[in-house]
């Protein structure tokens, strides 16, 4: 009898897998304490949460039995006040994460490729490959700057897109204007993720109508706290977002996605006033980690801080902070070897991250 693996797609049986975050109460199961007891900072996530608003919101909220809107005209005319674009010109997803997959879906076929600038986000590249795609990876520089040349030289008749983050993940830099120009010069669809924005205020969207082969991702999981109900959005050109909008799940984004979302905008002064704070919170946490021998930690500016631990060492000072509790995400490839990506949670978790690394670099 046939095994039922072998009628995969060969492309899909080597796939490997991308790797989430757990849950707080596995990590407190791995570090045998209670869950409230667990510092989680390796995944980006607001320390604040969602703004009061949505909490009343969602439960005063009674069409929860009703199918969302499939046309999404409403959230798609908030977004277009919001964003200062057409609402032709924008399509929400299930998190940023569906919008790359469909995106790539819409332009990459098997044997063509997609290239993108790293380290970076891991999400460009799993996507691409579940498409039947090939990844053409361009190392950034000493400083973890695109390396505008060997990118624009690495498209080829097959590159269909270039991926980049704004500020990159892991490493917290931007791209300027001139070099995210250079690539879109090149032709291929430009997919300008800034996910981060909110942390750092410089966006590509006044290019928006400049280019047609331009994308612009954002997301309400950072800065308005709402990573758990998975809601993102993508600015585009018209053509781009009607055939999304055609291709998409009837209902790809849930109404309580929705109705937070609206509430988030709603309350906009209370979740900026949180960005600020977290902004203050990566500058004391990026004084501190560099005040500790041994440590090189890069500049950022966006709610998550890269820091390259003692050669060697990088493994056992991940693990003795995951023996402490304190969970941030660990890199241990080439480019990245001995690097620990830190959020920036609130400041009693930082002092408290702050004082395990410099006992564990000690030694």
């Amino acid at each position: 009898m046939t095994d039922v693996k072998d009628l995969l797609l060969p492309h899909i049986r080597q796939l490997k897998t991308y790797q989430g975050v757990d849950p707080m109460e596995v990590l407190a199961q791995q570090a045998g304490i209670a869950p409230e007891e667990v510092i989680r900072l390796n995944g980006n996530e607001n320390p604040f949460g969602p703004s009061p608003e949505v909490v009343k919101a969602l439960g005063s909220f009674e069409h929860f039995n009703h199918y969302p809107d499939p046309d999404q005209r409403q959230l798609r005319e908030v977004l277009s006040g919001y964003l200062g674009v057409s609402s032709d010109q924008i399509v929400a997803g299930n998190g940023s994460d569906e919008l790359i997959d469909m995106i790539l879906r819409m332009f990459l076929g098997a044997g063509e490729n997609i290239v993108i600038p790293t380290p970076t986000f891991g999400m460009y590249a799993f996507s691409a490959e579940v498409c039947g795609g090939a990844v053409k990876s361009v190392p950034r520089n000493e400083i973890f700057d695109i390396d505008v040349e060997a990118t624009v030289s690495a498209v080829d008749s097959g590159t269909k897109a270039i991926f980049l983050a704004s500020p990159n993940n892991p490493t917290g830099n931007v791209a300027s204007e001139a070099e995210i120009r250079a690539l879109l010069e090149t032709g291929a669809v430009v997919v300008v993720d800034e996910t981060y924005y909110e942390f750092c205020g410089q966006t590509t969207l006044p290019l928006i109508d400049e280019y047609s082969n331009l994308v612009v991702l954002r997301t309400f999981s950072k800065w308005a706290g709402l990573a758990g109900l998975r809601i993102g959005l993508g600015v585009m050109n018209p053509e781009v977002a009607l055939t999304m909008m055609s291709m998409k799940s009837p209902y790809n984004v849930n109404l309580a996605a929705e109705v937070a979302l609206l509430a988030s905008l709603n309350d906009r002064s209370t979740l900026l006033t949180r960005v600020q704070a977290i902004v203050a919170e990566r500058k004391r946490m990026i004084g501190l980690l560099e005040a500790i021998p041994d440590i090189q930690v890069w500049p950022s500016q966006a709610n998550f801080i890269l820091c390259r631990l003692p050669e060697g060492r990088g493994q056992e000072i991940f693990e003795g902070l995951c023996r402490r509790g304190i969970f941030l995400r660990y890199f241990n490839t080439p480019q990245l070897r001995d690097y620990v990506r830190a959020s920036v949670g609130l400041p009693e978790e930082t002092d408290r991250v702050v004082a395990a690394l410099a006992e564990l670099v000690r030694g």
